[in-house]
């Protein structure tokens, strides 16, 4: 862990074990340069502390980035709740409230929202002991409720944009679209994508979400047989090696990271990879990878805020959900298409380019 921190430029990690529950609780605060850090709150059980903590690490740095590129006033952060494999249900609740204690000891330096393994029911419990730093709670308790629909909103304005840039028309009318995960985020975006006429393709290892994307809508289901993928796999989606290869125009992964790599992306026939999962490189380097392919990427960060930007917003500024949804349309198609003026005009990659607009942000603040 100590060699983590020092490498780290970050500003302060927070490190807190549960012993009622064997639990490692982990808060990294990036930057509070624009403003407060702001990031979810992870659960899942790792292989070892070490492990949990470079995810925190490296999950805040991407909130810094995300929240700074649309000139966003929050900084980065994330929490992750390592816990034991088989954490007993009845000890969440109390693990949450203890978690929920330790956020309200940071006095508002950090403030939290669900996030893979956590809930806006469990936000509910957090904020019994951490508000008012806890976001999106259920409507029922005051909150912005799921992140999803408008996540999948602003994925649905990148694939727009994207296609604009590569077609010079963003009509999704009859433009394949590939959609790995058919989760809040992926299956909001599949609505978005049939009612502008688009043909959609989709990958999921959830037999129920199959029968209802295939099944009931009569959508091509793209191989799902096991987990060996290459990085093609997550927790809401899957798909083969071989699936890899399938012919569309725009690649959407909205399951979990790492599914463009030195491996996949020589296999991949697509013209753009626009998609709402985080961390989908599995490499910096495949970001010059996809640029030599001559595949658009869209970076993660730019176009799944819309989640946190439209949750934000309702909570903070008393928006209606309907004011929120369209500034999340508003600010990631002129945001995306800065970033791919901006890697056009400085021989770039669109990467590079996000990179470069969010530091210039961060160092006009200081």
């Amino acid at each position: 862990m100590e060699s983590l921190l020092e490498k780290w430029d970050g500003e302060s990690a927070v490190a807190r074990y549960d012993r009622p529950t064997g639990t490692w609780m982990f808060i990294a605060i990036h930057s509070t340069c624009l403003g407060p850090a702001v990031g979810g709150t992870r659960m899942k059980s790792y292989p070892d502390p070490t492990t949990a903590l470079r995810d925190a690490l490296r999950l805040a740095a991407g909130m810094t980035y995300k929240f700074a590129v649309p000139g966003m006033p929050y900084g980065g952060g994330k929490a992750v709740l390592a816990t034991p494999p088989h954490l007993d249900p009845e000890a969440r609740p109390d693990l949450l409230r203890r978690y929920g204690a330790l956020v309200h000891q940071l006095g508002g330096s950090y403030r939290t929202a669900p996030d893979v393994g956590t809930s806006s029911e469990d936000m509910n419990v957090v904020a019994e002991t951490g508000a008012p730093y806890v976001f999106a709670r259920t409507e029922a308790a005051g909150g912005s409720g799921s992140s999803g629909p408008a996540t999948a909103l602003g994925v649905f304005t990148g694939i727009q944009v994207a296609c604009e840039h590569i077609f010079g028309d963003a009509d999704l009318a009859g433009r394949r679209v590939w959609v790995q995960g058919t989760g809040s985020v992926g299956g909001g975006l599949i609505e978005h994508l049939l009612e502008a006429g688009a043909r959609v393709l989709f990958s999921e290892v959830d037999e129920r979400a199959i029968r209802h994307f295939r099944d009931g809508l009569g959508l091509e289901l793209v191989g799902n047989e096991d987990e060996s993928a290459g990085g093609m796999t997550g927790a809401s989606g899957a798909a083969s090696v071989d699936a890899i290869a399938t012919e569309c125009d725009i690649f959407s992964p909205c399951a979990l990271g790492g599914v463009l790599s030195e491996t996949t992306i020589p296999r991949l026939r697509c013209k753009a990879i626009v998609g709402g999962a985080n961390n989908q490189l599995a490499t910096p380097e495949d970001e010059g990878r996809l640029q030599a392919r001559g595949i658009l990427y869209a970076p993660d960060y730019v176009v799944n805020v819309g989640g946190a930007m439209a949750g934000l917003a309702m909570e903070t500024r008393g928006l209606a959900r309907e004011a929120a949804d369209r500034e999340v349309i508003e600010s990631v198609s002129r945001v995306l298409k800065h970033i791919f003026e901006r890697a056009e005009s400085d021989g770039i990659t669109t990467g590079a380019a996000a990179r470069r607009i969010a530091e210039e942000r961060l160092a006009a603040a200081g």
